[in-house]
């Protein structure tokens, strides 16, 4: 079967590279990054992986396919929980805590409502031909809508600019870490205990923000403990 025969998802001669490229994404939804095969993915569309092969030279372009698919898809869930929260007027401080917050629940929920696809956002493709990081691609990438929350906690005298260098990395590691740990070693907690699990988390992430939690004293002491991993 070349690419004009008809094809089990019915897509358009012309058009096999997209739906190979959404076949793949489907594979990872379902079953992570490593179901991501031409093979796979041209039995899904109903060609051979000889047509398919004219699209991708390999699983890794597949794969990497698959990955802006549902790094889009990552994207999309956390503008949605930022647009489907009620407005906050008048008070500005409340406005972007809520916009931060609201970011990380929609993180947190994709990871947990499609662990195939969010584990494909950070699948490497291939060792020798290593991508830039896909959060650095687009002005509206998950990690730049970080960032520019971050900025707003500035912007209206949440977050001191002292305190601002490098916080987006602070924030995405203690967001990741819990989403990667609320699918795996505590995936069996009650949902009442995860929501607690999570709440906590961002109360803490954002008391430290603000850092109102240590004195001058205590900050040194971590920071002289810590210093020692690098």
């Amino acid at each position: 079967m070349d690419d004009s025969a008809s094809s089990k998802r019915g897509y358009h001669h012309g058009d096999l590279r997209n739906a190979l490229v959404a076949a793949a994404a489907e594979l990872a939804a379902k079953g992570g990054p490593a179901s991501v095969t031409i093979r796979a993915a041209a039995r899904e569309v109903g060609v051979t992986p000889t047509a398919a092969y004219r699209h991708f030279a390999g699983h890794e372009e597949l794969l990497t396919a698959a990955k802006e698919r549902a790094l889009e898809e990552l994207t999309t869930a956390m503008t949605k929980a930022v647009a489907d929260r009620p407005a906050t007027e008048g008070d500005a401080v409340r406005h972007a805590l809520a916009r931060f917050g609201a970011f990380g629940r929609g993180y947190l929920t994709f990871a947990q409502e499609e662990p195939g696809l969010f584990h494909t956002v950070f699948a490497s493709a291939s060792a020798s031909s290593q991508s830039p990081p896909p959060f650095e691609r687009t002005e509206t990438s998950p990690y730049q809508l970080l960032v520019s929350a971050l900025d707003d906690l500035v912007a209206v005298g949440y977050l001191t600019p002292d305190r601002r260098p490098i916080t987006e990395f602070t924030a995405w590691a203690m967001v990741h870490g819990l989403a990667t740990l609320l699918n795996g070693p505590l995936a069996d907690l009650p949902a009442n205990m995860r929501d607690e699990v999570v709440v906590r988390s961002m109360l803490v992430l954002g008391h430290g923000l603000k850092g109102n939690g240590l004195n001058k004293e205590q900050e040194s002491l971590l920071t002289e403990e810590l210093t020692e991993l690098s």
